[in-house]
């Protein structure tokens, strides 16, 4: 076959393809106008407009910052360097973390010792790279690190301690155990998981910080002298997410953790180059995958610039200056109920560490909020990394959201934004002063605040859980997680605990009283009009482990199949013109069968004031209406 000449092969050396170049070039005016149009139509553009239109589709960011609709080469910020030079936006190396992918690193937090020391090896022999061992009470002894370490070759296997008050002991096990096995001093690599600062917020707030904080340094010190591989200091940000922190405010208190941590390791004597070498950073991934990626690439930026104003600076820094990260999918974001979502959180959450350009990950078991994993689980969890960097090669392309307008405007908006909570908190006398009189727990309790509403609301849906709950489901069994509840000066949130706690008491009533509580949804009209808001209504009141049984027909054939339920609640569902008609008749029935409060799915004021006696509706409190009818529901049992 002849390719007409008029039809150039596009790998002619004399033909340029031009993308989308047959279409006339448009501009934002025109795309403007089109959209105006659209909203005109639509009845979303307000007669007193005075910005932009495309303000009418931003969204704006818990933290402050403006999603706009649309991003193009004008909104592009300043360059962020390239890859493996300073700023390190783009990632702390030059080819990215291929061809092997970043260190697979597995948590181990059970205190059976023989368990874990078997669990480790499995990990090790099936793509794990790095092991997380938690240890202290209700963890690992610490005691016990040869025997769980006994079989992991150590200078292939970096070994990240969490020991809290215990730090001191760990570590100097660690070094014992490397000695003993004549290690050579680069063989040996790691954190040893000094953090005192976020123990303080986290976990126990009777912290010795200044003890901490000393240690810190005399650890630093033995560690760029003895083991050039191995990280004296963590910075847990974490701390900070699991209190309700949003991005911006777990950036800036990372932010103001490590240069606390600078000032204790140049106090002890560590050149500022040395004492960079020695802080390794946690960050918290979540669901949001855009937000976590703009995250990780915003927190090394930002390590930079710290690192430039302590006088390492320019693109000849070198490493000294690179934020290493160790990522961590979401503890806030996993659930109880129907935990096996968390598999899809945790890919998501994993993806975006990936792509967001971080060192070491790790992805919590699906089932972490249930007790200590079982094998399956922490299975899933490093396969899950395992395939993203085998099989998607996710690894293999560097800085893969490097060029996109969106994420490097947001990356930057994020940045600008977590430096100025930052110099805030420096202003205030620094981390620890926000920490202990209590204006850091403020300012994220009011954060936290503002999302709560926004869960209960179910405007921020949580899968399996506020949203599509599965009554019949049955919970994996797991042992007891034995470690203290934390008790640090920052709170520990999760996003599904309302609706969590929602759901135990229905069960409990269900065990009480050998029924679920239910919701009677008395149905207007045929199934193709009311299943909309039947649905709607099964879904919001499943949220608090109520039961929705439904009945048709006439008032009084709904009437009976009210009776037959034993339940003192209904919920009207149907249209608005199916309201108008029968919603009084059917409310009427329902009372005189003996109901005792009669809702409609829809928007208040649809009927007089005394049609009904309330209203379920997107956008409703689900938790205060779901608490209200159990506290009805279980008064009756």
């Amino acid at each position: 076959m002849t390719v007409p000449s008029e039809q150039p092969s596009v790998q002619s050396s004399d033909t340029t393809l031009t993308l989308a170049g047959e279409f006339p070039p448009a501009t934002r005016d025109e795309w403007r106008e089109l959209v105006a149009g659209v909203l005109g139509k639509a009845g979303r553009l307000p007669d007193n407009r005075s910005g932009p239109v495309e303000d009418l589709l931003a969204t704006t960011l818990a933290e402050g910052v403006t999603v706009a609709p649309l991003y193009t080469a004008e909104d592009s910020p300043p360059r962020a360097g390239a890859p493996g030079l300073a700023p390190f936006v783009r990632g702390d190396r030059p080819l990215g973390a291929s061809p092997n992918g970043w260190d697979l690193r597995q948590q181990h937090t059970d205190p059976d010792v023989a368990a874990t020391a078997d669990a480790v090896l499995v990990d090790l022999e099936n793509g794990v790279t790095s092991l997380w061992l938690v240890l202290g009470e209700g963890a690992l002894p610490v005691d016990s690190l040869p025997v769980v370490l006994e079989k992991v070759l150590l200078d292939l296997a970096p070994i990240a301690l969490d020991a809290g008050p215990l730090t001191g002991q760990a570590a100097e096990a660690l070094f014992t155990l490397a000695v003993e096995r004549h290690l050579p001093a680069p063989a040996l690599s790691g954190t040893l998981g000094a953090d005192p600062l976020g123990q303080l917020a986290a976990t126990d707030a009777d912290t010795d910080v200044a003890a901490g904080l000393r240690l810190a340094g005399e650890l630093a010190a033995r560690c760029a002298t003895e083991r050039p591989n191995l990280r004296a200091v963590t910075v847990d940000a974490t701390a900070y997410h699991g209190a309700g922190a949003d991005d911006a405010q777990e950036l800036a208190c990372s932010l103001a953790a490590g240069v606390a941590y600078l000032r204790t390791l140049t106090d002890a004597g560590l050149a500022v180059p040395d004492a960079l070498r020695q802080l390794e950073f946690r960050y918290a991934a979540t669901a949001d995958q855009f937000a976590t990626i703009a995250k990780l690439r915003a927190a090394r930026g930002l390590w930079a610039r710290v690192a430039a104003e302590c006088g390492v600076t320019g693109t000849g820094a070198g490493p000294d200056a690179a934020q290493r990260q160790h990522v961590v999918s979401s503890e806030p974001m996993v659930t109880a109920r129907d935990p096996w979502v968390n598999m899809l959180r945790g890919t998501l959450a994993c993806f975006s560490a990936g792509v967001g350009g971080a060192n070491a990950v790790t992805v919590l078991p699906f089932d972490a909020a249930l007790g200590l994993p079982d094998p399956f689980s922490r299975r899933i969890a490093r396969n899950t990394q395992s395939l993203l960097i085998a099989e998607s090669h996710l690894a293999r392309v560097v800085d893969p959201a490097g060029g996109s307008w969106y994420v490097e405007q947001l990356t930057d908006a994020l940045a600008r934004r977590a430096w100025e909570v930052f110099t805030g908190i420096e202003r205030a006398g620094g981390l620890l002063a926000v920490l202990r009189d209590g204006s850091l727990a403020e300012t994220l309790a009011t954060t936290w605040a503002a999302r709560a509403r926004r869960l209960a609301t179910r405007k921020e849906p949580v899968l399996g859980v506020s949203e599509y709950a599965n009554l019949t489901e049955r919970l994996p069994s797991r042992a007891p997680d034995t470690r203290p509840a934390p008790r640090g000066l920052l709170p520990r949130v999760r996003r599904a605990a309302p609706f969590e706690t929602l759901r135990d008491r229905a069960d409990g009533q269900l065990a009480a009283a050998g029924r679920r509580p239910a919701v009677f949804l008395a149905t207007l009209g045929s199934p193709a009009s009311h299943s909309a808001r039947s649905g709607f209504a099964a879904n919001l009141f499943h949220a608090g482990g109520l039961d929705t049984p439904r009945g048709g027909g006439t008032p009084e054939e709904i009437a009976a199949a009210f009776r037959a339920e034993d339940t003192p609640v209904a919920c009207l569902c149907g249209t608005d013109q199916a309201y108008a008609e029968h919603a009084k008749p059917v409310a009427d029935a329902l009372r005189a069968a003996g109901a005792t409060r009669v809702l409609l799915a829809g928007k208040p004021g649809t009927l007089p004031e005394d049609a009904v006696d309330g209203y379920v509706y997107a956008g409703c409190d689900a938790v205060e209406v779901l608490t209200g009818l159990l506290d009805e529901l279980g008064d009756r049992a």
